[in-house]
């Protein structure tokens, strides 16, 4: 299956976002939507705490404005999605009953990243998603999306019309018959949308390769390669327009960085429409597992005010979004230590490491350690230097003129150095 999108911005890589014209229409509904209801439906509780925030700090208020009032309005960039607070939280409070709908070539699969998504790059969005006091509402205001998308509410998407995931197109698009499901059943079986986006594959799809050599590295999501850096250091100007790895910042000062710095960096990103849960790359000990609280929007500024057209910041963002941390002792001596971080970005508010992946817990190759719930974006894995003798051809990042396949989970990415580290 093709991913969807093709632009270059990261969160349109993997059909999380489609083209500008399309955002742009799918603002126009929700806004109509929100006129529609009237100034007196029911406030979410969290908005009003959002409101509540915007009213006593000033800060807040100031860069939020600011960052709305810098996005361009013109021909060349198109209507502004926001053009002020007060409606910025009333289309948050309309997304935060609604779940993800089906479109053949124009999903929102982020719909709160498509309302920011202009204001990310400029100066004051810059500065605001960096703000500990926003991202902390923003968080909530995510939790809240989640615990809709948890709940029986979130299926009325699961149907099988036109903008339905069970609809033959949906169907096709996300391989339904790969995976566990009721094709009988009122909504598949699933119980919310969190169940059917965290739906797990049928027995005997993507099997673990070379599952008795340790030495073979594989997949721990499905995903596309994104890019590859070796020799990475210990920090450095991770903000930067080519995005370096810093291995302090990524692991978040912990003391693993001592036996990764020199090494290699894999990232690969998750589409939208596909398999998001994690799995073990390599058979090891787990020394520890983690979740960092991060940033959700914040963006490389490596183009200024080119509010709408975001930057590429994936690499960025594997060292300040929320993110989960697995380092496993690897069972081949000459892999050592691995680290694998997960990250969630835009709307993702939730990474979920598996309550069995705690410290002194033997895992296997191809076994499963957690997922995205609602979303997931990105992946790392970190290996300490001379640990890799070679990348798979299907693991290395093509350029933009190439397309990039998927690399399926569970299957091979890298092979260990023949002698053990020293």
């Amino acid at each position: 299956m093709a991913n969807q999108g093709s632009s270059t911005d990261a969160r349109r890589k993997g059909g999380w976002l489609p083209d500008a014209d399309s955002v742009q229409t799918w603002v126009e509904d929700l806004r109509q939507e929100v006129a529609d209801a009237g100034d007196d439906a029911p406030r979410h509780p969290v908005i009003a705490e959002f409101q509540d925030l915007l009213e006593h700090d000033a800060l807040v208020r100031m860069q939020l404005e600011r960052m709305i009032a810098e996005v361009p309005d013109d021909e060349e960039h198109g209507p502004r999605h926001v053009r002020d607070l007060p409606e910025l939280l009333r289309l948050l409070g309309a997304v935060l009953t609604t779940a993800p709908e089906y479109s053949q070539d124009s999903m929102v699969m982020t719909p709160v990243q498509a309302l920011l998504d202009q204001t990310t790059a400029t100066p004051s969005g810059l500065a605001a998603y960096r703000n500990p006091t926003v991202n902390a509402m923003l968080a909530k205001v995510l939790t809240a999306w989640c615990e809709h998308l948890d709940s029986p509410a979130s299926l009325s998407v699961l149907n099988d019309s036109e903008a339905g995931w069970m609809s033959q197109s949906a169907a096709a698009t996300i391989g339904i018959d790969q995976y566990q499901h009721d094709p009988h059943g009122e909504h598949w079986g699933f119980t919310s949308w969190n169940d059917f986006f965290t739906r797990r594959f049928r027995e005997g799809q993507r099997p673990v390769e070379a599952p008795d050599d340790d030495r073979v590295v594989v997949s721990p999501c499905e995903s596309t390669p994104y890019a590859l850096a070796r020799d990475v250091q210990r920090t450095d100007r991770f903000w930067l327009k080519h995005q370096p790895y810093s291995l302090q910042d990524m692991l978040a000062g912990d003391p693993a960085v001592d036996e990764l710095v020199g090494g290699t960096v894999y990232q690969a990103y998750l589409s939208a429409t596909d398999y998001h849960r994690w799995h073990a790359p390599v058979s090891g000990t787990v020394e520890r597992a983690f979740v960092v609280p991060g940033t959700y929007f914040s963006d490389a500024d490596t183009r200024g005010a080119g509010a709408a057209v975001p930057q590429e910041s994936q690499g960025y963002m594997a060292h300040v979004a929320a993110r989960a941390v697995v380092l496993i002792r690897a069972d081949a001596p000459a892999l050592g230590l691995v680290a694998v971080v997960f990250v969630g970005m835009a709307d993702v508010s939730s990474c979920v490491v598996d309550e069995a992946v705690t410290a002194g817990r033997h895992v296997t190759k191809g076994q499963e350690v957690g997922f995205f719930q609602f979303g997931g974006s990105t992946v790392c894995l970190v290996f300490g230097p001379g640990a890799i003798a070679d990348i798979a051809h299907q693991a290395l990042p093509r350029d933009e003129s190439s397309t990039t396949p998927l690399v399926h989970v569970r299957s091979r990415i890298a092979t260990a150095a023949d002698a053990p580290l020293v």
